[in-house]
């Protein structure tokens, strides 16, 4: 898990150099500080199992198994990428790992994780979907549309909500009334909150969840109380003007989530620094390897400009 979060952190932190360095088309919105989030609920998980994805979705398509070179091709246009270069970095999918995709549109795939749930049940294949999504979807309608489907149906779906705080430029309590684990719990879904910095208790409570919805007992939300360290994308550079910076810096120097599992494994004299170094080293190697491949890759021809693309 702290390879991953490592895997994780490096390639978010190549993807700002991308755009800073004008190598990258568009946007990115970088996940660094909420990796502990997408490995904790992907390591519970199995091959076979779906997740969907949000506009913030590189860490989910890494945790689930995605490999780096084949992702930075993505983000750079390109024919090598998991959607020929056609998706970019909010539509990135991998349905041979179980990942059916990211989603630009704010709890866009809520629907989409459900359906899969439902299709699961149907099939009798012991499968379950996870819908990623931040707070600020609490504010979308179609969330409650399909909790409410999920909850009558008894649906093997969990919708992890990444409390970043922070909806795009504005605090969720200034958008978003009451608990935000009110919402599901109004369905009667399950709830359960965690601190999402902590990689283990995110696993734990994730893994429970999975074996509840696998017995059949329905649809679960799980509340992952967690901080993104950038902007709302790459572009968002001077954020004073909504959030403090000592706010930042102190989630930064206290709340880190791959400080925290190095502490506890060194504490418990599971590995030693010596180790956590090489793993870091190793990481590094695996990045530069794969923004190399990207950049080195052709783009799509010309002539598939109207292939594999769907409204």
């Amino acid at each position: 898990m702290y390879q991953q979060m490592a895997k994780i952190r490096a390639f978010e932190e190549q993807v700002n150099e991308l755009y800073k360095s004008a190598k990258m088309p568009g946007l990115a919105h970088l996940y660094s500080g909420e990796e502990a989030v997408a490995v904790g609920v992907c390591e519970a998980l199995q091959k076979t199992d779906y997740i969907t994805s949000t506009h913030r979705g590189h860490g989910h398509c890494l945790a689930k198994g995605a490999s780096v070179d084949r992702m930075f091709a993505e983000l750079l246009g390109k024919e090598a990428g998991y959607c020929k270069g056609k998706g970019g970095s909010m539509h990135i999918a991998d349905p041979d790992s179980g990942n059916l995709g990211a989603n630009a549109i704010v709890g866009g795939s809520a629907g989409i994780a459900t359906g899969a749930a439902f299709s699961a049940k149907m099939r009798k294949s012991n499968q379950v979907a996870v819908c990623f999504f931040g707070e600020g979807a609490l504010g979308q309608g179609l969330l409650y549309e399909v909790m409410n489907m999920a909850s009558l149906w008894k649906l093997p779906v969990i919708y992890v909500c990444e409390n970043n705080l922070y909806n795009e430029y504005t605090h969720h309590s200034e958008t978003t009334a009451g608990e935000l684990v009110a919402r599901a719990q109004a369905f009667g879904i399950h709830t359960e909150i965690v601190d999402g910095q902590d990689v283990h208790g995110v696993y734990a409570a994730t893994q429970q969840l999975v074996e509840r919805a696998r017995r059949g007992e329905g649809p679960a939300f799980l509340q992952c109380n967690t901080y993104r360290y950038y902007g709302h994308h790459v572009g968002d550079i001077n954020r004073a003007y909504y959030r403090p910076k000592d706010e930042e810096e102190e989630w930064k120097a206290k709340r880190d989530p791959l400080t925290k599992l190095a502490e506890r494994l060194i504490a418990g004299k599971l590995t030693d620094q010596k180790i956590l170094d090489r793993i870091q080293a190793e990481v590094q190697i695996e990045i530069e390897s794969g923004v190399a491949f990207a950049l080195n890759a052709p783009f799509p021809d010309v002539h598939e400009v109207d292939e594999d693309v769907y409204a």
